[in-house]
């Protein structure tokens, strides 16, 4: 299975969680996870990709080694995405997207 991972932006706590209880009551592919951490670290997302992995059967080492590619490849984007979390404040969250590919195919076509 192929797996995308990427960093798409900082928010304020409660926004987050109310996206994730309105993606819990929607019909959306089970296959994407959006994930949510304080700070902007490969420990912190490693973490919750590994918590999130056994309830989508995804094979954890996979999934940490897609997240840890994706860390080395985008230092930039990291770096930016950093500065932003840190700008923004405590009450913010970084918010990153960890999906197979098939089912986040399936949520592009749905928003269509």
């Amino acid at each position: 299975m192929a797996f995308t991972f990427e960093l798409l932006g900082v928010t304020p706590v409660l926004e987050f969680f109310t996206h994730q209880q309105a993606q819990s009551r929607r019909q959306t592919p089970p296959g994407v996870e959006y994930l949510g951490s304080y700070k902007c670290t490969l420990d912190a997302f490693i973490e919750s990709v590994e918590t999130v992995s056994p309830k989508h059967g995804w094979e954890v080492d996979q999934a940490v080694n897609v997240v840890i590619g994706f860390w080395l490849s985008n230092v930039e984007s990291i770096h930016y995405w950093k500065k932003r979390l840190d700008d923004a404040g405590q009450e913010n969250l970084i918010v990153a997207r960890f999906a197979d590919l098939r089912s986040l195919r399936a949520e592009f076509e749905q928003m269509f």
